[in-house]
């Protein structure tokens, strides 16, 4: 005989959190969860466990407008290592190519203006999934 499923507390507002680096949206959506006994809960888009920034966790009713959120235009800082190239092409990865990287401030500038505005994310060669029962994984992509 199963046990009944523990009902939480009607807990309804946003809050906007700073998530750590190493832990997963998922990891403290939960804690949150846990933390006000929410009965629902939810979060705004997932950021990478390698990720740290503002992650806005929607209780009750406030889930019924989350999607606006996930929609609404992002900003994002970035800190990277150039002339490094990782086997899983991000700082968790092992380095598999160094090199030198010679340009003047002007390259520089132009080249991360070229960042502004809308951006396509590509394809990734790693990436995180969950599989029902197992913790999420980090996988290669068929064919890297």
């Amino acid at each position: 005989m199963s046990r009944p499923r523990r009902r939480g507390r009607d807990v309804h507002g946003v809050l906007l959190l700073d998530k750590h680096q190493g832990a997963s949206s998922n990891d403290v959506l939960q804690k949150v969860k846990r933390i006000y006994n929410a009965n629902r809960a939810g979060h705004t888009g997932a950021l990478d466990p390698l990720a740290t920034g503002m992650l806005p966790v929607c209780l009750g009713e406030a889930t019924k407008f989350s999607q606006y959120l996930l929609d609404s235009d992002k900003r994002y800082r970035v800190i990277a290592r150039l002339g490094q190239r990782t086997d899983t092409s991000d700082a968790d990865g092992q380095v598999v190519e160094e090199r030198p990287v010679a340009f003047s401030a002007e390259q520089l500038a132009a080249a991360l203006e070229s960042f502004r505005g809308d951006t396509p994310a590509g394809a990734v060669d790693v990436f995180s999934t969950e599989i029902p029962g197992q913790k999420t994984l980090r996988v290669r992509a068929p064919g890297y």
